[in-house]
């Protein structure tokens, strides 16, 4: 599998959208598709307008897969980059 990084803008107004998205994703991905999708880890971010976005890390067998995955969710991906590289400064801080 190869690395990629998905960057989905504005997709929930608040954390309680963004956290059946994320039950429904890691199920779907889990269940109907481990041998292609494994979700890492996502970055919820502020967006200008209020909203929530993300910034996920994925491994897959392909950015067909990840975008297959994400219509089962019902859920955008349509800002796919592969992962080139890591570099690693520090390791995530741990959320207190």
């Amino acid at each position: 599998m190869d690395l990629y990084v998905i960057r989905r803008t504005g997709g929930w107004a608040n954390p309680e959208e963004l956290k059946a998205t994320a039950a429904k994703s890691a199920k779907v991905g889990n269940e109907e598709m481990p041998q292609q999708v494994r979700w890492i880890r996502t970055y919820v971010v502020g967006e200008p307008d209020g909203r929530l976005g993300t910034v996920c890390l994925y491994q897959a067998d392909s950015a067909k897969s990840l975008r297959e995955h994400a219509r089962r969710v019902g859920m955008s991906a349509k800002d796919i980059f592969p992962v080139l590289d890591t570099v690693v400064v520090r390791p995530d801080p741990v959320a207190v």
